[in-house]
């Protein structure tokens, strides 16, 4: 029997060794067993060090692949969802990026595509750099001059005012305009309390599939709670009230998953009680007052 588990093992890696990243589905069809048999050999050869596994996901399944292969991995990048294919893309283009000017969304993509985006730190500084191009090519001049710019300030630098050139020109402070907003202190809102989900999520193992919407006020993503998929509503507000808990719902049954609800305080006083008073409800009936 040790003789055949040795023999399976060593297909498994020939086959790795000529098809590169493969699934179990793959590794099940050659071997000819069960995905369930194939995923246990595959995972004793992880723990012999001889494979290794990618943090992407082909479906519900890691790609398993031999060491030496990680650059086979990029042909599967198509099977990233939306917003890390996105920051894939974007670090693909700019080869290094600097975490803390990012948008809060690109920032967590960036941690989920651990195949593809390895962190480091430069001058107390978290970069990113594409997983083939070595940290020794860092240009940090190159990097700073690449601040994020909001659209709104782009627009209003690039168009024209429509006021006539004489009443610019009488007007020697015309510059009120980019006084509109503070889109560093907004950012750094944004990034503590999408810091506290995280936070969140990591101290509850709860794993981050997707992000739905990122706003200001509201944040929801997709989440994986002791194996089963969920929708996760964050409001940025101390008080979650009647009509959050509606919207939350719909979002969730619109999805069909179930929902959880987080925000910077509990619910309002009296929704407290509600909650705790509809937990002992078996139902709701009506009564016939004609009879």
């Amino acid at each position: 029997m040790v003789q055949d588990t040795t023999e399976i093992k060593e297909k498994i890696i020939s086959l790795m060794q000529i098809k590169g990243p493969s699934l179990p589905v793959h590794v099940s069809s050659e071997i000819k067993t069960s995905i369930l048999f194939a995923s246990a050999f595959l995972s004793e050869l992880i723990s012999e060090k001889r494979i290794k596994i990618s943090n992407m996901r082909v479906g519900s399944s890691p790609l398993y692949f031999l060491p030496g292969q990680e650059l086979m991995l990029e042909k599967f990048s198509q099977y990233l969802k939306s917003r890390e294919k996105e920051a894939f893309m974007l670090l693909k283009e700019k080869r290094f990026l600097k975490d803390s000017v990012q948008a809060p969304a690109i920032r967590v993509a960036l941690r989920e595509i651990r195949d593809f985006a390895i962190p480091f730190k430069n001058k107390d500084e978290i970069f990113w750099r594409y997983f083939q191009i070595p940290e020794s090519e860092l240009d940090i001049q190159e990097i700073k001059e690449e601040k994020i710019v909001p659209i709104e300030t782009k627009k209003e630098a690039e168009v024209p005012s429509e006021k006539p050139l004489i009443i610019l020109e009488k007007k020697e402070k015309p510059k009120r305009k980019p006084k509109k907003s503070s889109p560093k202190k907004t950012s750094n809102k944004d990034d503590k309390f999408f810091a506290s989900i995280k936070t969140f999520l990591s101290e509850n193992s709860i794993e981050l599939i997707d992000i739905e919407s990122f706003g200001k006020k509201e944040i929801a993503l997709k989440v994986r709670e002791n194996g089963e998929d969920k929708l996760l509503v964050a409001y940025n507000k101390n008080k979650i009230s009647g009509e959050d808990i509606i919207k939350a719902s719909k979002r969730a049954s619109e999805k069909k998953l179930k929902y959880i609800i987080l925000g910077l305080g509990g619910p309002l006083k009296k929704l407290d009680s509600l909650i705790e008073a509809l937990k002992g409800l078996s139902s709701i009936k009506k009564v016939n007052k004609n009879l």
